[in-house]
């Protein structure tokens, strides 16, 4: 079906369309130039920066095809040409920048909510201990640069600087007890918009 789509698309010449509409929202978040708040010092290497604030210092990698420059206390990123392969990286490189720039000085939280009865989690030295309806307790603990916070005994806060390593933690925690579309039971992203489904037993009464 997929093949069938793509071909369709070459030949109403849509694809190319959709390509150049990918290409210029990449260019356009490229082009954006990432402002550095106080106290933030952004030193460029070659095919990395190293990133300081009041929270840590992160350094993040670039492909050497990429320009970086630190002007008048903002960050610019150029691409050598217009082809797809340097649209692509114009837009990642400025994305993983602005990261590391956000992170060094607000920091990443991810929050996840613990759902069911007799569902919960403890702290557990630095991670966390769940209990959601295994045969035993899973506990998790953090890797270095991520911390973990139990509120209650359904909600975990993990924050850190890192946006990948908060990231794959909460994804992580939340593979444990995926939620239940059925039974309104599991773990979720406190942002996390779930659409409840009826059972059969409640979808033939109804």
């Amino acid at each position: 079906m997929k093949a069938l789509v793509e071909n369709y698309s070459v030949l109403s010449g849509e694809l190319p369309v959709l390509q150049k509409k990918q290409e210029k929202t990449l260019s356009r978040i490229g082009r954006k130039p990432i402002a550095l708040p106080n106290g933030v010092e952004v030193e460029v290497q070659y095919g990395g920066v190293r990133v300081t604030g009041p929270k840590g210092t992160l350094e993040q990698k670039y492909h050497p095809e990429v320009v970086v420059k630190v002007e008048d206390g903002v960050v610019l990123v150029e691409r050598q040409s217009d082809n797809k392969f340097h649209h692509s990286l114009h837009g990642l490189t400025r994305s993983l920048i602005a990261n590391a720039v956000q992170g060094v000085s607000e920091g990443f939280t991810r929050t996840l909510e613990i759902m069911g009865v007799g569902y919960r989690v403890a702290e557990a030295g630095n991670g966390i201990t769940l209990n959601v309806g295994h045969s035993h307790a899973v506990e998790i603990q953090p890797e270095d640069g991520v911390t973990m916070e139990v509120e209650g005994n359904n909600r975990v806060h993990i924050r850190g600087i890192d946006k990948q390593k908060v990231g794959q933690l909460a994804a992580q925690v939340r593979r444990v007890r995926p939620p239940n579309a059925y039974k309104e039971k599991g773990i979720r992203y406190s942002d996390e918009v779930l659409h409840f489904k009826p059972g059969k037993a409640a979808a033939r009464k109804a």
